[in-house]
């Protein structure tokens, strides 16, 4: 069940006009500081997402699931019966066999999944995988919802950036 905070902050970025992908963001926050607090592990950082995603689906985050062929059909299946959860306001109790051996399953898991390093990697290599023209209109998507504040520290942060990549070159 995500936390009182975690449905707040994605409400609040929904009233925002950001996208869903944003709201679901909210999430998988949490989950990383759950990996890092030690609540329970992930075999990786796609694990970790993954279970985010999941949970922001079942809180009523409208975060589609993959087209065919973006993923493997049982993620696409899982995806839909969470969106499907997230509509209906009645919940049924949780079974608590269920519950418990996954939990122990994931507390078996390491913890290194949500460090800076493995998380760095995935984002990387998220990032290439889209290509170029896909993360200018993100960006140029993003500016748009910043607000002048916003705008200001990413700005801030990109001329941090570049003097860095100078110096590396």
């Amino acid at each position: 069940m995500p936390e009182k905070e975690t449905i707040e902050r994605a409400r609040e970025d929904k009233r925002e006009g950001k996208a869903p992908s944003t709201q679901a963001g909210e999430f998988v926050r949490e989950e990383m500081h759950h990996v890092r607090e030690g609540k329970h592990g992930a075999r990786s950082p796609q694990q970790a997402i993954a279970i985010g995603l999941s949970k922001a689906r079942r809180a009523g985050v409208k975060l589609a699931a993959p087209r065919k062929g973006k993923a493997r059909a049982r993620t696409r299946a899982q995806a839909q019966r969470d969106l499907r959860k997230g509509r209906t306001s009645r919940r049924r109790k949780p079974s608590a066999r269920r519950s418990r051996a996954v939990s122990r399953a994931l507390k078996r898991e390491g913890r290194q999944s949500a460090s800076r390093k493995s998380l760095a990697r995935q984002a990387r290599r998220t990032a290439q995988a889209r290509g170029r023209s896909s993360r200018r209109s993100a960006a140029r998507k993003a500016v748009r919802t910043k607000g002048r504040t916003g705008l200001k520290l990413a700005a801030r942060k990109a001329a941090k950036t570049r003097q860095s990549h100078r110096k590396a070159a």
